[in-house]
């Protein structure tokens, strides 16, 4: 009944925006949408000229849907999901392509993160939209132009640049669960060649988590400052500076999950979820030499981050035999990118003037070292260390030859070479020497000057490595087999077919993709119960492939003057070929005799691969200073993971919004989720005799962490 419940709202919400549609249509004036400008190519593209699977939200868009990071934008990009576990939703999926969760072992992340050209690939904290300008959300294999992190797709987040005239704007917010915001932006000229750019901000919010055995409402909080600068150095016509610094303290709490699946925890150690970040780039243009445009991109970032958890979710005397534990996380992690761009220019184009080229050479250091500590009943219970280091060297290139004046012909490549070293506290050493390749091919057909219609295919690859906490647990585990201390190098091949442009005068904009992903040697976290500390340990294996059709559709429609309607939606259905998860266990009653039960994974969904995604959203001037938006967003069941088959519940979501701009002022009033839907963001199953629930006699149970319930503030901000 619930479900056909939720199936009849679903439908009903997208009836009462399609006879919304239909109401505005009459009503069309001449008024046309602003062309967007893709960055996170290998040129600037329009984004209806770009033959590739793009989401782009600009900084109206942002405020609009009142976004504090990344995360609240996400559901917006068609067949885009992400997990929580954490404070955010820090881990991302494209395509149902992403690590879900980070626990002991280094991970090869599977969607990208750049911000400003510094790299944040898995470090989602750093992800704050203050000041931010734009964001580019990419799907599919980026081989060529990013290379390892990029299998799924890539998001680049890029601030505003500093602004020709004296700027200073301060804004607030506060809503419910003792939430509130302060923020300063200032920008303007320095001298006639240098201009500036800051902006800062303080988040602070109790959450929406109630710790009974605590009695606290702010174990699951948020307290994030974060600092941003930007100079630009305009030496010349033909030279351009940008540097960038950005600072980051996020102090948040971590106390989500329940044992009866509310609100209301237990947990006498409360959970954390911290990073300090300090990071900069330098980003330069030059275009004085006839034969070439040279593009360049250095960039630093150190980042400590903390995340500890209470591990039993309730406290001492709970639990049979006084058991209590936690877990606790430390990762100081420093990276190093430089990469060097050259392009063609009218000049230098090869083949009488019909084909242009990049080349580039790319390269990027890291290192990662972890200590974890867990304890037992409050008493320290083991300590364990890493380091993890990375070196990516490579050469890329693309060229773009015209065919006709109807068809071009794009490919791309890139060779990469990828050097890792593992080492840890328990005498594992391991090191990992890879020459990987990705790239494109890319046939574009202009049908006029406002239809595209692409074809495309892509190569994109995620380096193996080594499971360095299993190999050390196996000396105690006998259900541990060899075969799990290694993974290899996870590789796709993306076949998509695309449509863009823009009608009616520019006054409609859509784009259609449709997509068919085979992959090869998939990379799956599986976890084995270990008897010794009574805990799983998470491990990568390879599934033989897997396979991924898909189709991603975003319109955006001018139906008036003063009416606005958009919409997104995606359709998914990413399976596993050929794999059986060694995930599944029986124990008996001694709790030591742990036996392995196989289950054939083969046709079964990947986690976090919902069938369908949906935005639907208008905007309403009812006056020339007050503005309605309204929102339904919703997806499609899911599983939570690889190693056990409990699902979530398929959701929809209302929010609302409406603005006044008063010229210089302005305020919001504001809603999410206003129909107050419980929706899960992460999940855990806790099988046979290993039940989390002693009141329940450890039965077998689903444990969830939920997202947002609903949350109403006011927003204002004022130029001086």
């Amino acid at each position: 009944m619930k479900r056909l419940f939720k199936t009849k709202s679903l439908a009903h919400a997208i009836g009462i925006a399609a006879c919304l549609s239909s109401s505005v249509a009459t009503a069309a004036e001449q008024t046309k949408i602003e062309e967007v400008m893709v960055t996170s190519q290998f040129r600037d593209t329009s984004l209806l000229d770009l033959a590739s699977s793009v989401s782009v939200f600009d900084q109206n868009t942002i405020t609009a849907r009142g976004a504090d990071n990344l995360e609240q934008l996400l559901n917006m990009a068609p067949n885009v999901n992400f997990s929580a576990g954490a404070s955010r939703g820090r881990f991302i999926q494209i395509r149902g392509i992403g690590e879900r969760s980070q626990f002991i072992d280094p991970v090869n992340p599977s969607v990208g993160l750049i911000i400003d050209g510094i790299d944040f690939t898995g470090l989602g904290l750093a992800a704050s939209t203050l000041d931010i300008g734009q964001v580019e959300i990419l799907r599919g294999p980026q081989g060529a132009e990013y290379g390892a992190n990029a299998l799924a797709g890539l998001i680049t987040m890029n601030t505003a640049a500093p602004s020709a005239s004296p700027l200073l704007k301060v804004s607030a917010e506060t809503a419910q669960y003792n939430s509130r915001k302060l923020g300063l932006v200032a920008s303007g000229p320095l001298s006639e060649k240098l201009s500036y750019r800051i902006a800062g901000q303080n988040q602070q919010s109790d959450g929406y988590i109630k710790n009974r055995h605590l009695d606290r409402d702010d174990t699951n909080n948020i307290d994030e400052s974060i600092l941003r600068g930007k100079l630009r150095f305009q030496a010349s016509d033909d030279l351009q500076v940008d540097a960038s610094l950005l600072y980051l303290n996020a102090d948040n709490g971590y106390d989500a999950f329940s044992l009866n699946n509310t609100r209301n925890t237990l947990s006498d150690q409360p959970g954390h979820d911290r990073q300090e970040t300090v990071a900069g780039s330098i980003v330069a243009q030059w275009s004085a030499n006839p034969l070439f445009d040279l593009e360049s991109a250095l960039s630093v970032a150190n980042s400590n981050t903390e995340y500890g958890y209470d591990e039993d979710w309730a406290y001492v005397g709970y639990h049979v035999d006084e058991y209590s534990s936690a877990d606790n996380y430390q990762r100081d992690k420093d990276t190093v990118s430089a990469d060097f761009r050259f392009m063609s220019t009218e000049q230098s184009t090869l083949f009488n003037g019909h084909s242009s080229w990049v080349i580039g050479a790319y390269l990027r250091n890291e290192s990662e070292d972890l200590r974890r500590d867990k304890t037992k009943n409050h008493q320290p219970n083991g300590r364990f260390n890493s380091e993890f280091d990375t070196e990516n060297y490579a050469l890329y290139g693309q060229l773009r030859s015209s065919l006709s004046e109807a068809f071009t012909l794009v490919t791309g490549l890139r060779a990469e070479q990828r050097n890792a070293d593992y080492s840890d506290s328990l005498a594992v050493k391991s090191n990992n020497d890879e020459d990987l390749w990705g790239g494109n091919i890319t046939l574009e057909y202009h049908y006029n000057n406002d239809t595209l219609i692409y074809g495309t295919v892509s190569r994109g690859y995620k380096a193996g490595g080594v499971n360095g906490r299993i190999i050390s647990a196996a000396a105690t585990n006998p259900a541990i087999s060899p075969e799990t201390f290694e993974f290899d190098t996870e590789y796709m091949l993306n076949y998509e077919l695309g449509l863009k442009g823009s009608w009616l005068n520019n006054r409609v904009q859509a784009q259609v993709a449709a997509f068919y992903q085979d992959r090869s040697d998939v990379q799956a976290k599986q976890s084995i119960f270990d008897p010794n500390n009574f805990s799983f340990d998470d491990y990568l294996t390879n599934a033989a492939g897997g396979e991924t059709t898909g189709l991603e559709i975003e319109a955006n429609f001018l139906a008036s003057e003063s009416v606005r309607l958009f919409a997104s939606a995606g359709w998914l259905n990413a399976e596993f070929k050929d794999f059986s998860s060694a995930s599944h266990v029986d124990a008996k009653d001694d709790w030591n005799g742990i036996v392995l039960a196989p289950v054939d994974m083969d046709g079964r969904e990947v986690a976090h691969a919902p069938h369908y995604q949906f935005f639907l959203g208008s905007e309403i001037a009812l006056t020339s200073n007050l503005t309605l938006r309204l929102e339904v967003e919703g997806k499609d069941e899911f599983y939570f993971s690889n190693s056990h088959n409990e699902k979530s519940e398929s959701y929809k979501l209302v929010n609302a919004r409406l603005s006044y701009d008063g010229g210089n002022w302005g305020i919001a009033l504001w809603g999410r989720n206003l129909n107050n839907e419980d929706y899960a963001t992460r999940g855990f199953y806790f099988s046979n005799q290993f039940g989390n629930d002693p009141a329940k006699g450890y039965a077998p149970e689903a444990y969830y962490q939920y997202g947002e319930p609903r949350v109403a503030g006011i927003s204002a901000n004022y130029s001086f």
